[in-house]
């Protein structure tokens, strides 16, 4: 036989013994708590797992495509200006007379 009551039924009857009062205390507090801080987590433009993943996944493909537009770019430039850039001409100083 198991002399240990069960904690479901323990607390049960806790609850159920205690006054009606002090329930509704309880669940006001609770629901009031919740708000308040929906309430602050709102107030901070805090965003929702779902939203950051989105987000995270929209930066990864534009860093991407950024990547492959700057290798473009480069192949294209390679093709356009000469592979070792010719010195600049030197200017003579102007005479002194």
């Amino acid at each position: 036989m198991n002399s240990k009551p069960n904690f479901e039924t323990l607390f049960k009857q806790f609850t159920e013994s205690l006054p009606t009062g002090v329930l509704e205390l309880h669940r006001d507090l609770e629901k009031n708590l919740r708000m308040g801080m929906e309430a602050t987590f709102k107030q901070m433009n805090l965003v929702t797992r779902e939203e950051f993943e989105v987000q995270s996944a929209v930066l990864a493909r534009t860093r991407a495509r950024l990547e492959a537009l700057e290798a473009q770019v480069a192949a294209l430039e390679s093709k356009i200006l000469p592979k070792s850039p010719a010195s600049p001409p030197e200017l003579s100083p102007p005479n002194a007379a």
